[in-house]
């Protein structure tokens, strides 16, 4: 029976993840992954139904995103621009393009993968993980996405880069090592723990109240801080505590939204507006490690970023969110 366009549009999800993790961009992995279609559609005729249709289409999406990296730097995050600033330090900013965003999980996990598997390609969306991967060489990145999250075989990576099977071995050690020098790991528990989940709802509950010192007790005392698109960013109780009293106290009075991002608990942030009601200020993706939290990311692209979550424009003043 002939393919159809149904067909190909049930591997979205899974091509979106797979796309997100190569480029670092969910703007990005959406646009590759609509050339992906387009491309996959107009060869119809030339799909061998003897190999997966899913093999197919991610070779296809693994070449429309080392054509995309042709012509770009990787993605990075402020963190890996310099050394902890201070509230003394001068805002400058990048373009978005210059920033690795985040993806919404609902766009980038397939809901139907087994539970194990699952867990796997949340792990895969984390925020350090991703970035690791834009360090890697665009084929190294792709040789290890295929075989180490998508579960292919070091052939069918082969078939996928037209290359060999020894460039392929070759490719992942490279990777693999230069993963394990940046202390990535891959394979940690991406599920939150009843803990975990109570620390979350804590969180919520402490920045709508704008409850500071209860935060911080909340906070790794060697946690970062980063409000991308600026290339600032910060280190510690003492530096993100001057922040939410000094700069950042406009946050204050703000309402948050529960969404699921980069594997990651994580919030819409609407700030008060000056005509009344709240207007969307951030998205903010929390790192999680051994209880606290070690990573407050705040990106403020919410003219990119909120379409891509379909939360609202901005929450009237008699509206409360939970």
């Amino acid at each position: 029976m002939p393919l159809d366009a149904a067909q190909l549009e049930q591997h979205r999800t899974a091509l979106t993840g797979h796309c997100y993790r190569m480029l670092g961009s969910s703007v990005d992995a959406e646009d590759a992954v609509q050339e992906t279609m387009v491309r996959a559609w107009r060869s119809l005729d030339r799909f061998e139904e003897r190999s997966a249709l899913k093999t197919w289409l991610y070779r296809i999406a693994t070449n429309v995103c080392l054509d995309a990296l042709n012509d770009r730097t990787r993605r990075a995050r402020p963190i890996e621009e310099g050394p902890a600033g201070s509230i003394d330090t001068p805002l400058e900013t990048h373009e978005r393009t210059h920033w690795l965003e985040p993806i919404a999980d609902a766009r980038a996990l397939p809901r139907d993968a087994d539970p194990f598997h699952r867990a796997s390609l949340r792990q895969s969306l984390r925020l350090a993980f991703v970035a690791a991967l834009q360090k890697l060489p665009p084929r190294q990145r792709a040789a290890l996405l295929l075989t180490d999250v998508l579960g292919c075989s070091a052939a069918e990576a082969a078939e996928c880069l037209e290359t060999s099977v020894a460039s392929i071995n070759s490719a992942l050690q490279r990777a693999r090592s230069t993963l394990a020098d940046q202390g990535v790991d891959a394979s940690e528990d991406a599920e939150l723990s009843d803990a975990d989940e109570a620390l979350v709802d804590r969180y919520m509950s402490l920045f709508e109240r704008y409850d500071v010192d209860g935060l911080m007790a909340l906070v790794r005392e060697d946690a970062t801080l980063s409000m991308p698109p600026y290339r600032l960013w910060l280190q510690g109780h003492d530096a993100i505590r001057a922040w939410l009293f000094g700069p950042g106290c406009g946050c204050r009075g703000s309402r948050l939204i529960r969404v699921e991002a980069c594997g990651s608990p994580a919030f819409a942030q609407y700030r008060p507006s000056p005509g009344g009601g709240h207007a969307p200020w951030a998205l903010q993706v929390l790192e999680l490690s051994g209880g606290r939290i070690i990573g407050l990311n705040s990106f403020l692209d919410t003219d990119t970023l909120f379409p891509l979550f379909n939360l609202p424009a901005r929450l009237d003043a008699n509206v409360i969110q939970s």
